[in-house]
């Protein structure tokens, strides 16, 4: 047993997870309690010392949330995984623990409006300096990089825009520079694509939506490679001694942990987004029934996108699970499975046409989510994006009549039906 290689689906059930041993639950039990009664003083220093791992305060080590994390970590090949409230959360707090003042970040301009907001505000807040570059573009990510440059950032697949991230080669470029490349992959998901075994050194997911799957929880998680050099000369703020750690040097100590334990022991301790036990009960759930899921999302988003694009009354459709996709051959590289199941379409009539459409709509739910097993659907530039200028939502792939689906788990054939009932309203009306 200890010897044989699981596959995918059985280390969604299984990772992360064993028979309690008092008990003999076999379900992931929910420790909701605060705090941990330690052995003795000696055991509560060595744990407060990180010389030993234990359960000492649920702000920052919890036995469900962990439970959570190893799966997570598992299936995404990585060393280990933090988690923390929501996805924001966790994308702060990984950009917090490695970048200090006059930092320098390197982002692709197709992102999620929030972690676009995020990126100017709070890092602004820390006298980081910001690019944003055409992720389709290698010589744009080259061309941004300066000496002060300490990291690279992108999406797996541009929300809403269905970029296709060429992964390998970005991360060639960052490692040329001694620069770690971090990539959410809240899109994706493990099951369809791996941005560690393409080069990416650390991934974060919101996992509110795929990996939970159900709309019910916020969570975020980041996963690291323990493949990158922290202690190459250009990260002090990881491998110098900490003065927040009585002068722990966590790279030299901690070896390929060393950015996970001070995530751990510094940034999730000092900014205290911890992940409840509860969600991170009913997210290593979602996680269980991972594959299905996505298996179902993709088949039913190729379905909906392949109608889209063959109505006259639509149109860019932007999903690149189509034949005419510009991204069609990266799709076939890093998401063989299929490029998820979130994507936009234009319709010509502007805003005022989206509004109707969005109105005629029965089972598509009008919401600020996706990933969920219910399709949703949204106005991005009024809602998710609201706060970018016109430069910044055309570069997104954002225009005032780009509608974006969620596609969920009910059968296709009324998910188009839907569809063709919002359609038809703009015909009524025009």
């Amino acid at each position: 047993m200890a010897d044989r290689e699981f596959g995918f689906a059985t280390r969604t059930v299984h990772a992360g997870c064993r028979p309690d041993p008092t008990t003999g639950a076999r379900a992931l039990p929910i420790y909701q309690s605060t705090s941990f009664v330690f052995e003795d003083a000696e055991a509560a220093a060595s744990y407060f010392n990180l010389q030993e791992y234990g359960n000492t305060y649920s702000r920052i080590v919890n036995p469900t949330v962990a439970a959570f994390e190893e799966r997570v970590a598992n299936l995404d090949g990585g060393v280990g995984a933090v988690a923390f409230a929501s996805g924001l959360a966790a994308q702060s707090a990984a950009f917090f623990t490695l970048l200090q003042p006059g930092d320098h970040v390197v982002s692709s301009s197709a992102l999620y409006g929030g972690t676009i907001t995020q990126l100017k505000h709070f890092l602004g807040k820390l006298s980081v300096g910001l690019d944003f570059v055409d992720p389709d573009d290698p010589d744009a990510w080259k061309a941004a990089l300066t000496p002060d440059t300490k990291l690279l950032f992108a999406e797996t697949i541009g929300n809403p825009g269905g970029n296709i991230l060429d992964i390998e080669k970005v991360a060639a470029i960052a490692r040329q520079h001694d620069t770690p490349l971090m990539i959410d992959n809240t899109f994706a998901t493990p099951y369809l694509c791996k941005p560690l075994d393409w080069g990416a050194d650390i991934v974060v997911y919101s996992a509110t939506k795929f990996l939970g799957g159900h709309g019910t929880s916020l969570g975020g998680v980041v996963v690291d490679s323990g493949d990158f050099n922290w202690s190459n000369g250009r990260f002090p703020v990881v491998a110098d001694p900490s003065p927040a750690y009585h002068g722990l040097s966590f790279h030299d100590t901690f070896g390929f942990y060393g950015y996970l334990t001070k995530l751990r022991a510094e940034t999730l301790r000092d900014l205290g987004a911890a992940l409840s036990p509860f969600n991170a009960f009913l997210l290593a759930q979602g996680i269980e029934t991972l594959p299905l899921r996505m298996r179902q999302h993709v088949a039913n988003a190729r379905a909906v996108a392949a109608f889209l694009e063959s109505d006259d009354r639509v149109g860019r459709v932007s999903y690149p699970g189509l034949a005419s996709s510009p991204y069609r051959e990266l799709v076939r590289k890093y998401l063989p499975e299929g490029p998820s199941s979130v994507f936009c379409f234009d319709l010509p009539g502007g805003r005022e046409h989206g509004v109707r459409f969005i109105e005629a709509l029965t089972l598509f739910s009008h919401l600020a989510n996706v990933g969920d097993a219910k399709s949703l659907v949204i106005h991005p530039a009024s809602t998710t994006h609201r706060q970018l200028g016109d430069a910044e939502l055309s570069a997104a792939g954002i225009g005032p009549g780009t509608i974006r689906l969620s596609i969920g788990l009910e059968d296709a054939d009324d998910l188009i039906w839907d569809i063709e009932r919002g359609l038809a309203a703009l015909e009524d009306t025009n």
